[in-house]
């Protein structure tokens, strides 16, 4: 198959260019700095020549936007809601003027979408959108904003003959280096892997390999569009979760840290600390109903091969 990545470049892009790669597929990506083999440019909100890439195509995976890992300033935040409608948008102009329209068009989205809360898990069909909660600060809301407006873009462009899957996306644990696994390991090998902020809030998480799997799933299934959460099945608290990594490296202890020092510490590494206390527990509600088996369906198993696999890469420190 062809596969058209725009936006493929960051961690995500890079696990699926290097699976689906391995697979077989012709996977071309759409970036503004082209490096490699298959890289085209362009510019996220204009259509080009880069269109052509997508006519003729048989998946489209839309990753384009502005990375989160950064503080969460006004314009910070503007510039991932612009980045992510408009680069939304003109993917949605590309496949409507296709001559030959890919089949499925699945489009990045995210966990943060629904509300901080840890009295009950959300799902696609139960889970509660975020926005209004008491007691966060405010700037949240505006989070929550960004991904509703992200998933409004794709569902608003003329792509009749595309089936559309918003991948509604938790964490993505690989042993890359700058993702977000590799920070969390870094942290532990500090010894500051312990509870933020008493813990209390769900972290929820998908393996590497079940996420490519997911996706393959997802560009198989005819009969799934609309919002898909990728999420493994069993999300848990920070303090627990952050146990089971301490204990797949073998460090014992963690320590914790208060909501100011996580705020100190967001601060030194130039991120927000709504990474870190924001309660997101999702499940994988029309994943389960529609099949999908999880290789990694639990933390525990999920960690110990993420370490296992880091020790093994050359030059690990580990």
């Amino acid at each position: 198959m062809k596969i058209v990545i725009p936006g493929g470049t960051g961690q995500v892009g890079t696990i699926l260019r290097r699976a689906l790669t391995a697979a077989g597929h012709d996977v071309v990506i759409l970036t503004r700095r082209p490096l490699r083999d298959r890289d085209v440019h362009w510019d996220a909100e204009t259509l080009g020549p880069w269109a052509k890439e997508i006519d003729g195509s048989d998946v489209v995976i839309n990753l384009a936007g502005r990375s989160v890992n950064c503080r969460y300033t006004p314009d910070n935040l503007r510039a991932m809601m612009d980045s992510r409608v408009r680069s939304t948008r003109v993917v949605g102009e590309a496949v409507a003027a296709a001559s030959r329209p890919p089949r499925v068009w699945l489009q990045m989205s995210t966990a943060t979408v629904y509300a901080h809360r840890f009295d009950a898990p959300n799902d696609e069909v139960t889970g509660v959108l975020g926005g209004t909660e008491p007691g966060v600060p405010g700037y949240w809301a505006y989070s929550v904003e960004i991904a509703k407006a992200w998933e409004r873009a794709q569902e608003q462009a003329e792509t009749p003959h595309t089936r559309k899957v918003s991948m509604r996306a938790a964490m993505v644990m690989s042993p890359d280096r700058g993702g977000v696994f590799d920070v969390l390991l870094r942290l532990v090998r500090l010894g500051l892997g312990g509870p933020v902020a008493g813990g209390a809030q769900f972290v929820s998480w998908i393996h590497d390999r079940d996420f490519v799997r997911a996706v393959e799933f997802l560009a198989d299934r005819d009969d799934l569009a609309g919002p898909v959460n990728l999420a493994a099945p069993a999300p848990l608290p920070q303090r627990t979760f952050m146990r089971v990594l301490r204990a797949a490296c073998g460090v014992p202890v963690g320590l914790p840290a208060t909501k100011w020092m996580a705020e100190l510490g967001a601060f030194a590494l130039r991120s927000d600390t709504e990474l870190l206390l924001k309660s997101r527990r999702v499940i994988p509600g029309r994943l389960l109903e529609a099949g999908f088996a999880f290789d990694f369906p639990q933390w525990p198993e999920a960690a110990d091969d993420l370490v296992r696999r880091l020790r093994g890469r050359p030059g690990s420190t580990m």
